[in-house]
């Protein structure tokens, strides 16, 4: 069923209003500010983010003031400016190629009351979930972990990226997995928002042959509990395709989209 109108405009002023600009530097190793910018740095990359590029009018110099600075820093491999389908001006796309930057898949944002998330979903008999982030064998769990998702995403953080973000964000943030004979076959991470009612649902991917039996779906009610033990009422997620009507069926709602305009060395 589609949802009010007026549902979605109350979530999306939550998004904007909680989520934008200084919320995305959580889990950054530093970032600083250019304008209305907030410009992170990670391990291997970089990451832009803002809350409204309105009035700006020197906007091709600050698009190219920030190649030039993160291209400027030796350890910087790429950085990722994020824009959303409901942001102005209508032609960043257009200015942001101009300066060396391509989109990659646009994602729909989705964003829901925790609480609707938070229900028993039924799993395979020989699927057990769990969170490791807190075990002393975390390291060799997430690096298995991790291995499944670049090969569903054809790419993404190393292990020792994902453990260092872990011990930089602290309890803001959890690995969880869904194992199979010892094997993982789903994994997802769930990361609180300092300061906001937000907790985010993030790499979320589930191995080929094991898809379809309601584990995504699973490990995202078991995040989504978790979230509301502590406190936190909504949860977003910036979502594929694939993973959207999972979603949707779970109780949240496609607000905008987003797009990642990607710059490479």
């Amino acid at each position: 069923m589609e949802p009010l109108i007026d549902e979605r405009s109350v979530l999306l002023a939550a998004y904007d209003e909680q989520l934008r600009g200084v919320a995305e530097m959580q889990g950054a190793q530093s970032w600083d500010r250019d304008g209305p910018l907030y410009r992170a740095l990670f391990e291997r990359g970089g990451f832009v983010s803002y809350e409204s590029l309105a009035g700006v009018e020197d906007l091709d110099d600050l698009i190219e003031r920030t190649v030039a600075f993160f291209a400027g820093i030796s350890q910087v491999e790429e950085f990722e400016w994020k824009s959303r389908g409901h942001d102005h001006p209508a032609d960043l796309d257009t200015r942001l190629r101009r300066a060396g930057l391509e989109p990659e898949e646009v994602e729909t944002v989705m964003v829901g009351e925790a609480a609707k998330l938070a229900v028993e979903v039924e799993l395979p008999p020989e699927v057990v979930i769990r969170r490791v982030d807190q075990l002393p064998e975390r390291t060799e769990v997430i690096a298995a972990a991790s291995a499944m998702q670049r090969g569903v995403f054809g790419g993404g953080p190393s292990t020792e990226e994902v453990v260092a973000r872990l011990d930089r964000m602290g309890d803001d943030e959890q690995f969880w997995v869904a194992e199979a004979a010892n094997t993982i076959v789903c994994a997802g991470r769930l990361s609180r928002v300092a300061g906001s009612e937000f907790a985010g649902l993030w790499g979320g991917a589930t191995a080929p042959d094991w898809r379809g039996k309601g584990i995504y779906r699973a490990l995202t009610a078991a995040r989504a509990s978790a979230a509301v033990a502590t406190g936190v009422r909504y949860l977003h997620s910036d979502c594929t395709a694939m993973s959207r009507p999972i979603l949707e069926r779970s109780g949240l709602v496609a607000v905008t989209t987003t797009t990642p305009y990607r710059w490479r060395r």
